[in-house]
């Protein structure tokens, strides 16, 4: 396999494929955006955009590609990285485990054998991995958080600060987990601010361009495909890896590394962040979200790029190496 990345010509097929899957699902009206926020209730529905980044840097960007969106449940992968690194994997496995549950991402349970919430990518595993970033205010462990997203970013993030507020308004779910949780000694007394700085994690601003530069850091065990500067350590981007293929895509995430086989995360503000290791980054973004809370169009372009490149994991020959990577 050739370190150079892919061809021209191999580049210019992928993008025709984008450019394709745009134009065929763009007039999609399956699907709504979140309403249970209601700042997310109010976006323009119909923006879609398509990107992928490869390991030697190339992008491929396709429609409403500058479009801000926040980041949503995506951020719970991304925080459930730093706190690996701050604490490492014993003290993070002692508060959260890494089991699939087919049950929703809200839902109030919590790993009864264990004591602890079941996977980091579910709210209360989320709300869990949030309260082990440490600080001695609120200000401080945001700015633990934002340090973080600026290295992957390479600029300091945007919090939308309406919809921010907009959480706070409407996270009573989100607060009845965390108390349960305080109950049960998984997180500490600070719960608002746990929940506030959950809630602003969640409000950061980015474009799908952002979404796949971050899978192609993560795909690329850590180092930015641009700089190679070190963005999050080889070992942690394994463990993230991992749990984003068995539990990134809410209770949809069986069906999902069983047709799709891509390790993902979505969110609720419409993106999909898809990292293929050896190859690069994918992502998409259309706010119109199915029943589970997975963007509609964007579960179609993964399913059709995966079959028709031999994207899944466990592909016997993975052409998509020589298609997106090197």
């Amino acid at each position: 396999m050739s370190d150079a990345g892919p061809s021209d010509e191999q580049r210019a097929w992928f993008e025709q494929a984008c450019v394709e899957l745009h134009e065929r699902y763009a007039p999609l009206q399956d699907g709504e955006p979140a309403s249970y926020i209601p700042e997310l209730s109010a976006v323009d529905p119909d923006r879609f955009a398509i990107a992928a980044v490869t390991l030697d840097g190339q992008q491929i960007l396709v429609g409403d590609v500058e479009q801000a969106f926040t980041i949503q449940s995506i951020s719970k992968l991304l925080v459930y990285g730093l706190a690996l690194e701050l604490h490492g994997r014993d003290a993070v496995l002692a508060k959260v485990g890494v089991s699939p549950t087919g049950d929703s991402f809200n839902a109030i349970e919590l790993d009864e054998a264990t004591n602890r919430a079941p996977n980091p990518m579910v709210n209360a595993g989320a709300i869990a991995v949030t309260d082990l970033i440490a600080g001695a205010s609120v200000e401080q462990r945001i700015e633990t958080m934002r340090s973080m997203y600026e290295r992957y970013l390479g600029r300091r993030p945007e919090i939308d600060h309406d919809v921010w507020a907009s959480e706070r308004a409407t996270g009573n779910r989100n607060r009845a987990i965390a108390y349960l949780m305080l109950s049960r000694g998984i997180v500490g007394d600070n719960v608002e601010e746990t929940l506030d700085l959950y809630f602003a994690q969640c409000s950061v601003l980015v474009t799908v361009a952002d979404l796949a530069m971050i899978g192609a850091i993560i795909a690329n065990h850590g180092a930015h495909p641009l700089t190679g500067e070190r963005i999050v350590s080889r070992e942690v981007t394994r463990d993230m890896l991992t749990v984003a293929l068995t539990c990134g895509m809410y209770d949809y995430a069986g069906e999902w590394a069983y047709s799709v086989g891509i390790p993902a995360k979505s969110g609720v503000g419409g993106g999909i962040l898809g990292m293929l290791p050896g190859a690069g980054g994918l992502a998409t973004f259309s706010p119109r979200l199915d029943a589970i809370g997975n963007s509609v169009r964007g579960l179609r372009v993964f399913e059709e790029l995966s079959a028709e490149f031999e994207m899944h994991l466990f592909d016997p020959d993975r052409p998509w190496r020589r298609t997106l990577g090197r």
